[in-house]
């Protein structure tokens, strides 16, 4: 299926890219979250109108996510887990754990911009940690996982 983005999606395009992607993803990811819509004729020319309007809101969402995230950039983050005498936790520190953490230190990030890609957090130690706050900027932590009997 043939669609145009309304929003620049990461491994994809950018802002008006008309792309190929297949049907599921396109009717159960893109469409709903209005991130794409169908390339029609009357869809194309409603784009061009709306153009100017999603450019400058897409400017408007890179300067907040620059501005969110030159406050957040080389933040040390401290978090403390129950831990055995070898180091490893009992259970985990998870994206929700630190989007939680984040939240209650005054920052507020989804707990899906946050990347971990070795999986959750399972031993005591730092660990760093990129946050996606947009396509375009990603900022790095310090996650600071304490132990306590």
């Amino acid at each position: 299926m043939q669609v145009i983005l309304m929003e620049k999606v990461i491994n994809l395009g950018g802002l008006g890219d008309v792309v190929k992607v297949k049907d599921g993803y396109a009717r159960n990811f893109l469409i709903p979250r209005g991130k794409a819509r169908r390339v029609t004729e009357q869809s194309l020319k409603e784009f061009e109108g709306k153009r100017a309007d999603l450019e400058s809101a897409a400017a408007a969402a890179l300067t907040s996510a620059q501005e969110k995230g030159g406050r957040l950039d080389g933040f040390m983050l401290q978090v403390t887990r129950k831990a055995g005498e070898d180091g490893k936790l009992f259970g985990s520190v998870t994206n929700f754990d630190i989007a939680e953490a984040l939240q209650a230190q005054g920052f507020e990030v989804e707990r899906s911009h946050i990347r971990l890609p070795q999986g959750p957090l399972k031993q005591i130690g730092d660990a760093q940690i990129a946050i996606a706050m947009h396509p375009d900027v990603v900022v790095h932590i310090t996650v600071s996982v304490l132990g306590e009997h």
